[in-house]
């Protein structure tokens, strides 16, 4: 259910940007792999030395780089409700859908590899899903990261919602990094170079 509707776009000329790590909140899912879009967003902030505020729908913290605003949110409405803060923060800051980029978990990608996409399918994830529906539009850049499908039939929330071991935290908080670099060429270079950036084999990986 999604509680507002879609205003008109206004293009902000303050270079606002909004990028919105999906999760759920609680200690619970704090180390799932469902998780991974709330990690990548607090690895960015404590890399840059800035602190997530307890706002209406959500935990923001704002990145300036380079003349932008960078709005971290992660979502306080549970992840079947994620449209509603996204809505609420695109219109709040006054944001057109260019500007606005989604990080979540996806099981159909091998463990830690990072796909963006400029727009697409929920692919049977409820917080895109939740987005979209509120959005009314499937046309918003998703950066996806890997989780795997490594579970027998039947298994897949407890795998979903499942913690990660101590390794692999670490690589989604270098992944994190890694991603902010993109988003950051996302807002001062394009989306073309964004995706040439983070849809590559990162360096470290060429000679695995």
């Amino acid at each position: 259910m999604c509680f507002f509707r879609r205003k008109k776009e206004i293009v902000d000329p303050s270079m606002n940007y909004l990028v919105v790590g999906l999760g759920n909140i609680g200690n619970e899912y704090a180390h799932t792999r469902h998780n991974l879009g709330f990690m990548v967003l607090d690895a960015w902030a404590q890399a840059s030395n800035i602190l997530f505020e307890s706002k209406r729908y959500g935990s923001v913290a704002v990145f300036p780089y380079r003349g932008r605003k960078i709005h971290l949110l992660k979502p306080s409405t549970y992840m079947n409700l994620s449209g509603n803060a996204v809505l609420y923060w695109i219109q709040k800051i006054k944001l057109p859908l260019s500007n606005v980029i989604v990080i979540c978990d996806d099981l159909n990608l091998p463990f830690g590899t990072v796909r963006m996409r400029l727009q697409g399918s929920d692919g049977g994830h409820n917080g895109l899903k939740s987005i979209q529906d509120c959005l009314g539009t499937k046309r918003f850049a998703r950066i996806r990261i890997g989780i795997g499908n490594d579970f027998h039939p039947g298994e897949q929330i407890d795998y979903v919602l499942g913690e990660l071991g101590p390794e692999k935290e670490e690589l989604i908080a270098r992944t994190g990094l890694r991603i902010r670099d993109g988003i950051q060429t996302y807002c001062t270079a394009g989306p073309d170079f964004a995706m040439n950036f983070l849809n590559s084999k990162p360096q470290s990986q060429e000679n695995d």
